[in-house]
């Protein structure tokens, strides 16, 4: 990732691939409110870019994706049909965007598996590690922002939003708490990539400090 890029053997320019960017955290805190202008900042830096989404992204995985938010489903065949979605998404969308040089920014991707499968639902982290390994290969994100928030606080702006919840948005407290500490635990672990982004303040204040992370990630 970052890295240049040979190009065709027909002896075409070389070209430099792009970037992916990921957004994460609980529902409720804020992702989607920023989804958009942290695009429009990458693009005023001149970087081409495609917007996108977990799981979706594609025809197929929108439709996995209406499956996933309202069909009652076991907990393995919930995290498989994350992964047949994402192997879609990596081979239609994000792989081809960023061979080209375009940069890919996505609401959601592996993280999320691991907090809300992982820690929301408790299926075994190893099992996902497998997933992941075989689904992607080593590709991860050049940059995740896992936008944090108390599971009150994004509780209440779930309310606020939607009066018509998905069946992940209608999970308890407890729940959340597992994802958020995923979350947590894994920008712990993984700092060169993850930034924890304070969700709870104005947006502005939100704005100033991803203004700072993208323009160092554009340079």
């Amino acid at each position: 990732m970052g890295v240049p890029w040979t190009g065709s053997s027909d002896g075409g320019a070389a070209k430099v691939r792009g970037k992916f960017i990921t957004l994460e955290g609980v529902d409720g805190a804020g992702k989607s409110t920023h989804l958009d202008w942290i695009a429009e900042r990458i693009e005023a830096a001149g970087k081409k870019v495609v917007v996108t989404r977990e799981p979706g992204g594609t025809p197929l995985g929108e439709e996995l994706r209406k499956l996933l938010l309202a069909q009652p489903m076991h907990l393995e065949t919930e995290t498989l049909l994350m992964f047949a979605a994402r192997r879609e998404h990596l081979e239609q969308v994000i792989l081809p965007a960023l061979a080209a040089g375009t940069w890919v920014l996505s609401d959601r991707f592996t993280d999320a598996t691991f907090a809300y499968q992982g820690g929301g639902r408790g299926l075994d982290l190893a099992r996902i590690e497998i997933l992941e390994n075989w689904v992607h290969k080593g590709l991860q994100p050049d940059l995740t922002l896992v936008f944090d928030l108390t599971v009150e606080e994004a509780k209440r702006r779930r309310q606020l939003a939607t009066a018509a919840p998905d069946r992940f948005e209608q999970e308890d407290l407890d729940f959340f708490g597992r994802v958020r500490s995923v979350y947590q635990a894994r920008a712990a672990r993984y700092p060169q990539r993850m930034r924890l982004i304070e969700a709870s303040r104005a947006i502005p204040e939100i704005r100033q400090s991803l203004e700072e992370i993208v323009a160092s990630i554009c340079q």
